[in-house]
C-alpha cells in the first residue's frame, strides 16, 4: 500500500535521487507552506483583494522550485512540479487568508458580524441581541 502511493506521487511530482519526497516535505510543505500561510495572512490584514494570493503564491512556488534545484539538484523546470507546489502552496495562503479575515470581520465589525468557527463569521442577529 505505502509503495502504491509513494509510485502515485512520484509519476505526478517526479524527483532525482533517493531524497527526493524528503526534499518535497522540507522546502514545498514546511518551508514554502509556512511562508505562503504568512502571505495570506498579510494579504488578509492589509485588506487587499483574494486574487492577490494567486500572483504571490506562484512567486512563492518559483522559489520553491529554485530552493529545490540549487540545493538539492532537482529538476527546475518541471511544469508538474510547478503546479503542485503551486497549487498547496495557494492552498496554504487561502488558508491564513481565511483565519485571519474571519478575525478581522468579527473584531472589527462587533456589532455586523460574530465567529462561527474558526475560519468563518456570520451576519449577527439582530433581533436575538436585543433580547439578551
Amino acid at each position: 500500500m505505502g509503495h502504491i502511493a509513494l509510485s502515485t506521487i512520484a509519476s505526478v511530482y517526479p524527483t532525482t535521487g533517493g531524497a527526493g519526497f524528503s526534499v518535497f516535505i522540507l522546502v514545498t510543505l514546511a518551508m514554502g507552506g509556512a511562508a505562503a500561510f504568512a502571505t495570506g495572512r498579510a494579504i488578509a490584514a492589509t485588506w487587499r483583494p483574494r486574487w492577490h494570493i494567486g500572483a504571490y503564491t506562484l512567486l512563492l512556488a518559483a522559489v520553491a522550485r529554485f530552493l529545490q534545484f540549487a540545493l538539492f539538484q532537482q529538476p527546475l523546470l518541471s511544469w508538474p512540479n510547478f503546479v503542485v507546489d503551486g497549487l498547496i502552496l495557494i492552498g496554504f495562503a487561502l488558508f491564513g487568508h481565511r483565519l485571519t479575515r474571519a478575525r478581522q470581520m468579527s473584531e472589527q465589525y462587533p456589532w455586523a458580524f460574530e465567529r462561527a468557527g474558526i475560519a468563518s463569521w456570520r451576519t449577527r442577529d439582530s433581533a436575538t441581541d436585543a433580547s439578551k
